[in-house]
């Protein structure tokens, strides 16, 4: 299989998903998107498309003219039935592309928090081998609305649409399930500033919760990036 990933930031990790595509042998062509604009030509040469987060926002379109094409690009491999994951901001795109509205700056959450599965999402595809309730990494100040169509798979205490599925195989998710406790430290490095400011003493809460919170996440998020890449 081959699948486009497309980055929106400088430091983009694959986590899970990269090791559930590795387990599967597909074929990754990595799209630097926020460098250089470039988007995978339509949806002929790959069998899915994977759209990571980044710190702008899904209107930022003065900042990051690609957005627009982005949103059209992720609509396009959906109707050609390809597999599509947008992560954070990719599904705040995603939702974008679909006529629903974002909501900037009125949904802050940081940290491993909980998120509950709806009826519909105990028994999709993507979400039913994870518990109903599971703690999963955020990070994100905004948020959508649920396109029309859109089945809610996920809802959460601050951003209510977590999860959700457009057709057979076209999924957003809010939360950051691909962020393993690896690529959460190194979030926490990188980032001390930013960490802080969105949870403050997060570096001394940080192995605490990582230890407890950040095992159980690691285990949802593989069993969802497997589920994900079992659909292309």
């Amino acid at each position: 299989m081959r699948v486009a990933i497309v980055e929106n930031t400088r430091i983009t990790h694959h986590g899970q998903v990269g090791v559930a595509l590795h387990e599967a042998g597909a074929l990754v062509e990595v799209f630097r998107t926020w460098a250089d604009g470039r988007l995978p030509e339509g949806a002929q040469g790959h069998d899915a498309i994977v759209v990571f987060g980044g710190e702008q926002s899904a209107l930022d379109d003065a900042a990051h003219p690609y957005l627009p094409a982005l949103a059209r690009c992720m609509a396009g491999f959906s109707a050609a039935d390809r597999a599509v994951l947008g992560i954070c901001l990719g599904s705040q795109v995603l939702a974008r592309a679909f006529g629903g509205s974002n909501h900037l700056g009125t949904a802050p959450e940081f940290g491993w928090l909980p998120v509950t599965l709806t009826e519909a999402g105990r028994t999709d595809p993507l979400l039913s081998a994870v518990p109903e309730a599971f703690p999963i990494f955020q990070w994100h100040c905004d948020t959508f609305t649920l396109p029309p169509g859109a089945t809610h798979l996920a809802t959460g205490p601050v951003a209510q649409n977590q999860a959700f599925r457009l057709g057979r195989a076209t999924y957003g998710t809010q939360f950051h399930f691909e962020a393993s406790r690896a690529v959460v430290a190194d979030w926490t490095r990188t980032f001390p500033e930013a960490t802080d400011r969105m949870a403050p003493g997060w570096a001394q809460s940080h192995p605490h919760l990582a230890a407890h919170l950040g095992l159980q996440a690691d285990r949802s998020g593989l069993e969802i990036a497997r589920a994900w890449v079992g659909l292309i």
